[in-house]
């Protein structure tokens, strides 16, 4: 998983061009009156930083696939002129792959991200994208995840969005460097506090739940990720001395210990933070697991391509 951590700079300014270009010319033109994105675990978290890019930049309104819909109840939608993206790291995912089916069957553009060619959805799909970053070999995902945000960001600007290029304004290895410190100084905390929450808001709110995943599947520890303003409506309330949260952007004051994510540089923008902040999410989660003891590329029960239905 370390070596899989450090290897995200060079990955993603290797491959950040090329996302554009080959999207571009996918995208480039066409016009959508929605997004259908389908997904799971974090790729799931990457469709969600996928909606707020998209909703805010493109006024296009955006769903994440409910995949028991169609592959439970055999549901049938009539969606309006729709770009269906499917996001899978394996590409192995049923539940991802019958969703795209679905919707190409339907005359819908239907668009696969993974790192696997010649993989499920890339059969399924009308058009792909290959992540090339790589096999993953840790059961966690750190630099198909980060891959997957910088593809959503690549996604918005290839349909038309104006947002920063974002070749100049991605992770370094100095990054890496000081987010991995930061989590190391905060693993005490983060591994003695119960309940442990991890909270944001908007852009940030994909790595909140991420980052709670992440604990969850490396180090075995319970914790909730929530948006600061759905977490204002009850679950504060569990907030004491005893509690912990880790913060993705500003929170209120609390009367529990509070681990924040380090500040990104002030040429990174807002909608680009989440690619950052990732960084500090895996070495949190890696720490977490060090210090509890637990080996965070082989955790119990766990595979690394999930299939479901």
């Amino acid at each position: 998983m370390e070596a899989e951590i450090r290897e995200q700079p060079a990955a993603l300014a290797a491959n950040c061009e090329r996302y554009g270009a080959e999207l571009t010319k996918i995208l480039k033109g066409q016009k959508f009156d929605m997004v259908l994105i389908a997904a799971r675990g974090s790729s799931d978290h990457a469709a969600l930083y996928a909606r707020y890019l998209i909703e805010i930049f493109l006024g296009i309104p955006v769903s994440l696939a409910a995949p028991s819909v169609f592959t439970k109840y055999g549901g049938k939608v009539k969606y309006p002129n729709c770009l269906c993206i499917g996001i899978s790291q394996s590409g192995a995912a049923p539940d991802v792959a019958e969703v795209v089916e679905t919707l190409r069957e339907d005359g819908h553009m239907t668009l696969g991200i993974t790192n696997t060619e010649g993989s499920r959805l890339t059969e399924v799909a009308e058009h792909s994208l290959c992540l090339g970053v790589g096999p993953e070999k840790s059961l966690p995902a750190t630099k198909t995840y980060s891959a997957s945000l910088l593809a959503m960001y690549q996604i918005v600007a290839a349909i038309g969005a104006r947002v920063e290029p974002c070749a100049q304004a991605l992770p370094d290895d100095s990054w890496v460097e000081s987010t991995r410190l930061a989590a190391v100084a905060a693993g005490p905390t983060v591994t003695s506090r119960v309940p442990l929450f991890s909270l944001g808001r908007g852009y940030g709110f994909a790595t909140t739940l991420e980052q709670a995943l992440k604990l969850m599947e490396c180090a075995l520890i319970a914790c909730k990720g929530y948006s600061i303003a759905d977490f204002e409506h009850g679950p504060k309330a569990l907030v004491d001395k005893r509690s912990g949260v880790i913060a993705f952007g500003p929170v209120p004051e609390m009367e529990c210990a509070v681990v924040r994510c380090p500040d990104t540089p002030a040429h990174v923008s807002e909608p680009l933070r989440p690619i950052w902040d990732a960084f500090f999410a895996q070495w949190i989660a890696l720490e977490a697991a060090r210090i509890m003891g637990v080996d965070p590329d082989a955790p119990r029960n766990l595979n690394k391509v999930t299939r479901t239905l």
